[in-house]
């Protein structure tokens, strides 16, 4: 039943500023109107100065995180969300759900629930979980140390682990596209350094302002002769020399195929990309009629925005197995805690492809008629010819073996 659209929202307002809070997220638009951002999302985080609520949003382009007090502060800021005409609430307490969605009339439809989830995620005694960075690592208290954080932290370092040779020492020089306010940076650097590789890391973002507070971050830490920041884009920052390690966790639609047009010129052994949004391709299937039989996979809006995230992934892993690497596509974190929770990894060989892996990925793009912006960025793969038995290997394909 539809209920008037102010109360609705006031409900919201008040799980949003209650302490037992979890997660909220907004997202899209009301009818004929459109908010200044794409998406919010809040959430309680633990920083050395106290408890906040850390608003993310994103306009598209890249995202922006600020974290605000309790109080006024946090009164304010929840107002101002609350302003915006977006289609969509959904927020969990540790006690109920509730899931808001505004009407083409400007009703509310509202959806209430009990939580289904445990109230308690590991740290009982009941079950303890084993975290590859220590929980109560000082670094927590720099980039926070909420549970939210530390299973994204740690889902991250078991990827980079399942990556990296098990007995790699470095040097190791690891580039970090898009690194926003950086923390998966650090905590990288952290995992690293105690298992006694060494290795310098390199973050690249567009804010200067990030910049220097990464920068002033890293001295607090003392990791500034090891972790340094540059202020540019992911397609021309500066960055000498070339790295061994490319990682790109979360850049918006085609920043992930900057990213990774990035790391194959550099001939990077390894790379780890988290895409966010797929907006490219979405926008080219809504523009063109499906090939058949396929037609009831981009009818809908959402099954087509779904695919248009599979497609992008498949292509991308694809063009970088022409180009000389072992890609594979697998789960970041879990589906509970962020829909986009896929991981391209990929590891470089410098094997040719074969014909059958040109002619499958060739057949893909002309059966979809998408026009993919990682194929745009990298030239057509001219992989030199295979080894002969008299032709030694080169060797950073040998070492990647």
């Amino acid at each position: 039943m539809a209920e008037p659209l102010d109360a609705a929202l006031t409900e919201v307002r008040a799980l949003l500023l209650d302490p037992a809070l979890t997660r909220a997220v907004a997202a899209g638009r009301r009818r004929g109107q459109r908010p200044s951002v794409l998406r919010a999302e809040l959430r309680p985080v633990a920083l050395k100065a106290g408890p906040r609520l850390q608003i993310s949003t994103s306009d598209g382009s890249r995202p922006y995180t600020r974290n605000v007090a309790p109080g006024p502060e946090a009164d304010a800021a929840v107002d101002e969300l609350l302003a915006e005409p977006f289609g969509n609430w959904h927020v969990e307490t540790a006690d109920a759900t509730l899931q808001l969605r505004v009407t083409k009339s400007g009703e509310a439809q509202v959806h209430r629930a009990a939580a289904t989830r445990p109230a308690a995620e590991p740290g009982g005694h009941d079950r303890v979980k084993e975290y590859l960075l220590d929980p109560g690592d000082p670094i927590f208290a720099e980039i926070g140390g909420s549970a939210a954080k530390r299973r994204q932290v740690d889902a991250f370092l078991r990827a980079l682990a399942a990556t990296l040779p098990d007995d790699l020492t470095g040097p190791l020089r690891v580039v970090d596209l898009g690194c926003g306010n950086a923390y998966l940076t650090f905590a990288a650097y952290r995992w690293l350094a105690q298992r006694g590789v060494d290795v310098e890391l390199v973050g690249v973002d567009v804010r200067e302002d990030q910049r220097r507070r990464n920068t002033e971050l890293a001295e607090r830490l003392g990791w500034a002769d090891r972790v340094s920041f540059v202020a540019g884009t992911i397609a021309d920052a500066v960055v000498e020399p070339a790295p061994d390690l490319v990682l790109a966790l979360h850049a918006c639609d085609t920043a992930t195929d900057e990213a990774l047009a990035r790391a194959v010129r550099w001939r990077a052994r390894w790379v780890l990309a988290a895409p966010c949004c797929h907006h490219d391709v979405a926008a080219q299937l809504r523009t063109r009629p499906a090939p058949a039989p396929y037609e009831l996979l981009t009818r809908q809006g959402i099954l087509r925005e779904r695919f248009a995230d599979v497609l992008t992934d498949a292509l991308r892993a694809g063009l970088l197995r022409l180009h000389g690497y072992r890609a594979e596509v697998v789960e970041f974190v879990d589906s509970r805690h962020t829909p986009r929770n896929l991981l391209i990894r990929a590891r470089r060989t410098g094997t040719a492809p074969t014909v059958a892996q040109r002619a499958e990925y060739r057949e893909l793009v002309d059966r979809w008629a998408v026009s993919p912006r990682l194929e745009a960025l990298l030239p057509t793969p001219t992989p030199d010819p295979a080894p002969t038995p008299d032709t030694p290997l080169p060797d950073d394909v040998v070492a990647a073996h």
